[in-house]
């Protein structure tokens, strides 16, 4: 299968394209410079995610998106997902590619107020709410589309080691927080590449 993955260079996208190379899968990796871009086995196209005729270029024989796009924390206003969101759906409709695999994150959709005391009274309001503003509207434009999609929605990452067993919920009732390694969201995002549970949903990962 081939694979065009977006935000490849961050801390989750690189362990997704290493993933998805030792499953014998080919990648391709969208990035804003190849220069430091150290994805050993990846085809690199450089360019902006927003760019629809980029995204076309870099969908030519792919069967499959990946996105791992992500805007850091701050109060300046942000749309950088909901744009190249907006721009990957164009392209893979017009290039037939169907389906979509999309990195989100707990407290997004109705998973807000989910996270848990602090997160939700202090971290999502003071220092995340432009980019889940972001989010939020990544994700309706995800829905809104004929594509063949799954979003998942980790909870609070970390870089520890991958236990191999996580839990992936949508009943949210009595989940207040938890957290996952990056590891274990890329793992279960490249196992979504063969297998149909998880379509048109938004699984929420937690250890």
């Amino acid at each position: 299968m081939k694979i065009l993955v977006l935000g490849a260079t961050g801390g989750t996208g690189r362990l997704i394209v290493r993933d998805s190379l030792e499953k014998g899968h080919s990648v391709v990796a969208l990035v804003r410079s190849t220069v430091g871009a150290d994805l050993p086995g990846a085809e690199l196209i450089e360019g902006d995610a927003r760019n629809e005729i980029i995204l076309k270029r870099a969908l030519d024989g792919c069967d499959v998106v990946i996105s791992a796009l992500g805007t850091g924390m701050g109060l300046r206003k942000v749309s950088l997902l909901a744009e190249a969101t907006r721009a990957l759906i164009l392209a893979m409709t017009r290039s037939g590619v169907h389906r979509l695999i999309c990195i989100s994150a707990l407290g997004v959709g109705d998973s807000r107020g989910h996270g848990g005391f602090v997160f939700d009274r202090f971290f999502q309001p003071l220092l995340l709410s432009q980019a889940y503003k972001d989010k939020e509207r990544q994700e309706a434009a995800i829905r809104a589309s004929s594509l063949d999609w799954v979003i998942v929605r980790p909870g609070m990452l970390t870089n520890d080691p991958s236990r191999g067993s996580i839990r992936a919920i949508v009943d949210l009732a009595g989940v207040k927080g938890g957290k996952i390694s990056r590891g274990d969201v890329a793992r279960f995002v490249v196992e979504q590449l063969a297998t149909n549970t998880w379509l048109k949903q938004t699984p929420l990962l937690l250890w």
